[in-house]
């Protein structure tokens, strides 16, 4: 039996956030993003997972501690809470008062990571994700996409390589191939933005995406 849980809210704001594989540049991104927004006078809250709340961070380091060990189911159920709580606690409220929220990895990283790269499977993500969100899901979603390669070289030069980093690089290869199934799935939510060029020109594009976001949602 599936069960239906609904949070009951009326979303002011707008949720958007930023996925790809490991070193693509998301949380820079994702900085940038909202230093523009902040200077055209919107209100911008950021947040990240795993770790977006005190209960969160705590998760975090289990979840991404090197040589760490994780069972895969328990890597999903751990995920799980963790967002359970970054929705309650931080997305919802800031999404009820009107806020524009960028979210450095949200649900579609456990489906590319642990439904897919683990291999539990999309559904039983999507059931779990459900509860965990109460289905709130982001209106647009950007895809920094690049070779696994080239993300893992620039994590390897930032030397700080976590559990999930120090997989191998077929790991990530799926884990690429899978955010851009996902991407050609969604209906239109997700935007594709080659992560490869200068940082400039990536926070160019992705913010030209997000200003189209927010006039059809009329905070422009």
């Amino acid at each position: 039996m599936k069960h239906k849980f609904k949070a009951n809210y009326q979303r002011r704001g707008v949720f958007i956030s930023f996925e790809g594989i490991e070193g693509c540049g998301k949380s820079t991104q994702a900085r940038i993003l909202a230093a523009n927004l902040r200077n055209r006078g919107l209100r911008v809250v950021t947040t990240a997972e795993p770790g977006g709340t005190s209960m969160g961070r705590a998760i975090r380091k289990i979840l991404l501690a090197p040589g760490g060990r994780v069972g895969k189911v328990a890597e999903l159920f751990l995920f799980e809470a963790d967002r359970a709580q970054h929705v309650s606690e931080v997305i919802l409220p800031a999404l009820v008062s009107g806020a524009v929220v960028i979210c450095d990895r949200y649900s579609d990283s456990t489906r590319a990571y642990q439904g897919i790269g683990r291999g539990l499977g999309v559904e039983l993500v999507d059931n779990l994700d459900q509860v965990a969100t109460g289905e709130c899901y982001p209106e647009l979603t950007i895809l920094l996409d690049m070779p696994p390669g080239i993300g893992l070289d620039r994590v390897k030069r930032r030397g700080k390589m976590n559990r999930i980093d120090s997989e191998k690089l077929a790991f990530h290869a799926r884990i690429r191939k899978a955010f851009l199934n996902l991407a050609g799935g969604s209906g239109g939510r997700f935007r594709v933005v080659p992560a490869g060029a200068s940082k400039e020109k990536v926070a160019y594009m992705v913010e030209r995406l997000v200003l189209a976001t927010l006039k059809v949602r009329g905070l422009l």
